[in-house]
């Protein structure tokens, strides 16, 4: 009866730490997955100071999106190179901020931050050119003169635009155009 007594404990022991390890393991799962999302949302929150509007008087963007006029913008808080800021936009099936016109963003004139836009220079066309390809209109940036045609274009909201080298890390607009 001693013996039954001690293989049945064991028994019940053994399951115990089955059933033990196979928590720890899915709580080691599901805190890998929710790390993995908070990182990836961490890059899409947006910057400081911004109201968020979840629609717009004609479209409606997806959370964490400002909408105004008609299209969808993402305004970071976190800072990349200006590649890998044109291919976190990408991978939110938008571009790098294309502006139509000097007011396109006034819904955060109160800004001090540069941002990248979508706007850099191609040598093949020997001009400054949208990631669209559409040239840039001097009416845009009548003032607008570079040092360097191998940096990219940083904006601020007040109209400002500084040519800086392309490695190095700013906040980025993303913008999304709502048909």
């Amino acid at each position: 009866m001693a013996v039954f007594k001690a293989t049945f404990w064991r028994l019940i022991s053994g399951t115990l730490g089955i059933i033990c390890l196979s928590l720890m393991a899915t709580l080691g799962i599901l805190l890998k997955n929710s790390f993995t999302k908070l990182s990836t949302e961490s890059a899409f929150t947006p910057g400081p100071n911004i109201e968020l509007q979840k629609d717009s008087d004609c479209c409606s963007c997806q959370e964490k999106w400002i909408g105004y006029r008609c299209s969808c913008y993402f305004i970071s808080s976190e800072s990349k190179t200006w590649n890998e800021s044109r291919h976190l936009c990408a991978s939110q099936k938008s571009s790098l901020l294309q502006l139509q016109s000097r007011d396109e963003l006034d819904f955060m004139t109160s800004s001090q931050q540069f941002y990248w836009i979508g706007l850099s220079y191609s040598e093949e066309q020997n001009a400054w050119l949208w990631e669209s390809g559409s040239g840039l209109s001097r009416d845009l940036f009548p003032l607008f003169e570079t040092s360097n045609r191998k940096n990219c274009i940083a904006y601020n909201p007040r109209g400002n635009v500084v040519d800086e080298p392309c490695e190095i890390k700013n906040r980025f607009i993303c913008k999304q155009q709502v048909i």
